[in-house]
């Protein structure tokens, strides 16, 4: 009788516990950083305030075409051929700001059921340029099956 008891109990306790999935951060070779950095168009280059996983060539390529139509910053990026096959990208712009000194810094952590992207939003301290910024952040992961999820803080 004391065994059966004991084996409901520890099936009850396996059965109501909640999964605690460690949240792993990922590695270097895991994720690339293309760019960060602003924008400097005004807002010209129409590209809304998001968060935006990137999976074919043709998405890219447009994306690319937007953030150069008023200055050329693809030319900074670390790589703009990317094997879809193998990697997604991960782009992320914060809004039009009416001053300089904003940024965005992303922190990319999985566990067996997801990615999260966590989004720090900058901004300046004191005095700032008066100059409009769109902040951006831009990277490439490894291609793999988990969904990506995106939290956001303001600092």
């Amino acid at each position: 009788m004391i065994n059966k008891t004991f084996a409901i109990l520890i099936l009850l306790f396996v059965l109501n516990c909640k999964s605690t999935q460690n949240q792993e951060k990922m590695g270097e070779q895991d994720i690339v950083l293309i760019s960060k950095g602003n924008l400097y168009g005004s807002g010209e280059e129409g590209i809304e305030k998001q968060n935006s996983v990137i999976t074919n060539d043709s998405d890219w390529q447009d994306l690319m075409a937007r953030m150069n139509s008023v200055n050329k910053i693809s030319g900074g990026f670390s790589e703009s051929e990317i094997d879809f096959s193998k990697y997604r990208v991960v782009a992320v712009f914060d809004e039009v700001k009416s001053t300089g000194g904003h940024s965005i810094e992303l922190d990319i952590a999985s566990n067996s059921e997801n990615i999260e992207v966590n989004i720090s939003h900058k901004s300046p301290e004191g005095m700032a340029t008066t100059v409009m910024t769109q902040p951006y952040y831009i990277v490439k992961i490894v291609k793999n099956d988990l969904p990506i999820s995106f939290l956001s803080a303001k600092n």
